[in-house]
C-alpha cells in the first residue's frame, strides 16, 4: 500500500542501504523522514527528483527532513485497495533479504505457561516472527535448550483465559511491552471502548455492522469517487490504514509486536469515529465510497487480529 510503495520509491533513488524510517507528516496522507540528514547533497536532489515523478506524490519537500503528501485519490483510493488485497494489505517487502531467528515452532500456548512473564515472552517470539514473515523477512526457528522448571505455584494463566477469553487475553499480552504489568482478567473481560482488547474487536464489528445495514437496504461497495472521501474522520482513517505494512515491518524490526498491537487500537479509535459520524449511519447520506471504506476498516483490523492470532468477530 502506500507506505510500502513510498519505501520502495526512496530505496529506489537513494540506494537499498538506507532506510527511510518512514513517519507521520503533519496531515493525512503525508509522510516523513530523517534520511535526508543521512545523505550527500547531490543524493539528496536525486531523491526530490526521482519522487517527483511519481503519479501518485502530490508534493515533495527536503528541509532537513524530508515530507512527501501523496495526491487525495491515492490516499481515497486505498479503500478499495485494501479491500481487495484482503489479508495481503499488511504484507511488504520491508524486510526482504533479512533473516530473523526465534524459537519455536511451537505456537505459544497461553495456558502452559507457568506464569505471566514466560507467556509473554513466548508470545512475543511467536508474533515477532509472524511479523517479520509479512515483512519479507526469512524466518529461521531454532530449538531452545530444554531446561527442568522447578516446583511453582499454579499459573494465573488459565485462570485468566477461563474468565476473559483466549481473544481478550492473547490481545491484552500482545500489548504488553517488555516488563510490562501483567494483564488483569478483570479488566481485560470488560466490554468497554477503553479496554483495547476489546476496541479493536469491536470496532472490526462496527465497520461490518454498517456493511450489514447497507446490504439491508439493497445497498453495496460499486463504482468509486475518491473525490466524494473528504471529511477529516474520513481522512484519517484512510491515514492511519496506510501505515499497516509499516507499522508490522517496525513492529517486527524492533522484536517489539506490543508496538503493532498498539497501532491496532489506534486504527479502531479512527474506525470507530469515522462509523459512527452521520456519514455512516443515516439512508441519505451512505454512498458507494462509504461503505468502500467500511470494507477497508474491516478488513484492515481483520488482517491485523490474524496477525496476532486474535479472531475479528462480525457482530459483538
Amino acid at each position: 500500500m502506500i507506505t510500502a510503495e513510498l519505501r520502495r520509491a526512496i530505496l529506489a533513488a537513494a540506494g537499498h542501504d538506507h532506510d527511510p524510517l518512514l513517519r507521520p507528516g503533519p496531515a493525512p496522507g503525508s509522510y516523513t523522514s530523517a534520511l535526508p540528514f543521512r545523505l550527500a547533497p547531490g543524493t539528496r536532489q536525486a531523491l526530490a527528483a526521482r519522487l517527483e515523478t511519481e503519479p501518485w506524490i502530490a508534493t515533495v519537500e527536503i528541509d532537513g527532513y524530508l515530507t512527501v503528501t501523496v495526491t487525495h485519490d491515492a490516499l481515497a483510493t486505498l479503500a478499495v485497495r485494501i479491500t481487495r488485497a484482503g489479508p495481503a494489505c499488511a504484507a511488504s517487502d520491508a524486510l526482504r533479504g533479512r533473516t530473523v531467528p526465534v524459537p519455536g515452532p511451537a505456537a505459544a500456548d497461553l495456558t502452559a505457561a507457568p506464569d505471566w512473564p514466560s507467556a509473554r515472552a513466548a508470545l512475543a517470539a511467536q508474533l515477532t516472527a509472524r511479523l517479520a514473515a509479512t515483512a519479507g523477512a526469512t524466518i529461521i526457528f531454532y530449538a531452545e535448550r530444554s531446561v527442568v522448571p522447578p516446583p511453582a505455584p499454579a499459573s494465573p494463566v488459565p485462570a485468566a483465559v477461563a474468565y476473559a477469553g483466549p481473544g481478550a487475553v492473547r490481545f491484552a499480552l500482545a500489548a504488553t511491552p517488555p516488563g510490562g504489568a501483567p494483564p488483569r482478567a478483570e479488566v481485560i473481560a470488560r466490554h468497554v471502548l477503553d479496554n483495547p482488547a476489546y476496541a479493536v474487536r469491536y470496532a472490526h464489528a462496527a465497520a461490518a455492522a454498517v456493511l450489514r445495514w447497507a446490504a439491508s437496504l439493497d445497498s453495496g461497495p460499486g463504482g468509486f469517487r475518491p473525490r466524494l472521501l473528504t471529511a477529516p474522520p474520513e481522512l484519517a482513517l484512510l491515514d492511519a490504514l496506510s501505515w499497516l505494512p509499516e507499522r508490522v515491518a517496525m513492529a517486527a524490526r524492533r522484536g517489539r509486536p506490543d508496538e503493532f498491537a498498539g497501532y491496532l487500537a489506534e486504527l479502531a479509535a479512527r474506525t470507530i469515529d469515522t462509523m459512527s459520524t452521520t456519514g455512516f449511519t443515516t439512508i441519505s447520506s451512505i454512498s458507494s465510497e462509504r461503505l468502500w471504506l467500511a470494507d477497508a476498516a474491516r478488513t484492515g483490523l481483520a488482517a491485523g487480529l490474524e496477525l496476532l492470532g486474535v479472531d475479528a468477530p462480525e457482530r459483538i
